[in-house]
């Protein structure tokens, strides 16, 4: 039985339907996983698959999206199963057709992500691991949040960096900043729960203009951590943050604070790509050590 085969066999089961799709359409995707939509003409499944010894890496997915779904806030993509097969690990979940952003959507996103973020925990963490791309993404529980992001974020990027041949000065920069964080970090957030990897590319808006946000990598942390990232690669209406600002404003420091949340994702970046995000970061660490 080939891996679609045991797909479809899986969504009958799951659904109590008979499902007999025509073969798989491929539906783009990035750069880590391969996309396809699924179809029997009546309804349509979205499949991502990988290699199978990823499946860790979507079953993490599925219980993010399970548990963005459950704070309500925002609309997700449903995860209908994860499982391997000849060789690909995969997850199957609902297909949304997407339309264009208007106005009203980006507001209603700045609104409905403020709200996403009052879903809280006892602190800094997830239950489990999961990944950044493609890479690990350490979630043990603390208390402490700069002492969460120093270690669990930045320092094991610097640690990667580091196996990945990216030393001197980066490293040097690297630990400087390590050893500043009660200066850069010098505010309580409460944990809120977050996406985790919310560029433009991970936010849709439905054909009715409802917000979507899909791939994530979920975990509770500061919220401007979020709003950082939505700001890196640029792409959100100038509506969403003035939504969510009503809804929910900053504390003050949030400019220097975006930089330090930022250069996590600069040095995955780094870490996945290579390139120019050596320099970048660098450039960043010498902006952040300046503001000590």
């Amino acid at each position: 039985m080939s891996v679609w085969q045991d797909i479809a066999g899986r969504i009958a089961a799951e659904t109590g339907r008979p499902f007999e799709p025509e073969p798989p359409r491929g539906a783009g995707g990035g750069c880590i996983n391969d996309a396809f939509r699924l179809s029997d003409g009546t309804r349509t499944w979205f499949v991502k698959t990988n290699r199978s010894a990823l499946l860790d890496m979507f079953e993490a997915e599925a219980e993010a999206l399970d548990q963005l779904a459950d704070c309500g806030a925002i609309r997700v993509p449903r995860a209908l199963f994860t499982g391997s097969g000849d060789g690909l690990s995969y997850i199957v979940m609902e297909n949304l057709e997407l339309g264009g952003a208007t106005s009203r959507g980006w507001r209603l996103a700045g609104e409905r992500l403020a709200v996403m973020h009052r879903c809280g925990a006892a602190g800094f963490g997830w239950k489990r691991s999961n990944t950044i791309g493609a890479t690990p993404q350490h979630n043990a529980w603390h208390t402490d949040w700069a002492i969460f992001w120093r270690d669990q974020r930045l320092g094991f990027q610097l640690e990667v960096a580091a196996r990945n041949g990216h030393r001197g000065r980066l490293q040097s920069l690297g630990e400087q900043l390590l050893t500043r964080f009660p200066a850069l970090l010098d505010h309580a957030p409460q944990p809120s729960l977050l996406h985790g990897d919310l560029w433009s590319g991970n936010l849709g808006f439905t054909r009715d203009g409802e917000p979507v946000i899909y791939d994530p990598a979920s975990y509770y942390g500061d919220r401007e951590a979020e709003l950082a990232m939505t700001e890196l690669f640029g792409g959100f209406g100038v509506e969403f943050y003035a939504a969510y600002r009503d809804t929910w404003p900053l504390d003050p420091g949030y400019r220097v604070r975006k930089t330090l949340y930022n250069l996590y994702h600069v040095l995955n970046h780094l870490n996945l790509f290579g390139g120019g995000y050596g320099a970048q970061a660098e450039r960043m660490m010498q902006q952040l050590l300046a503001e000590c």
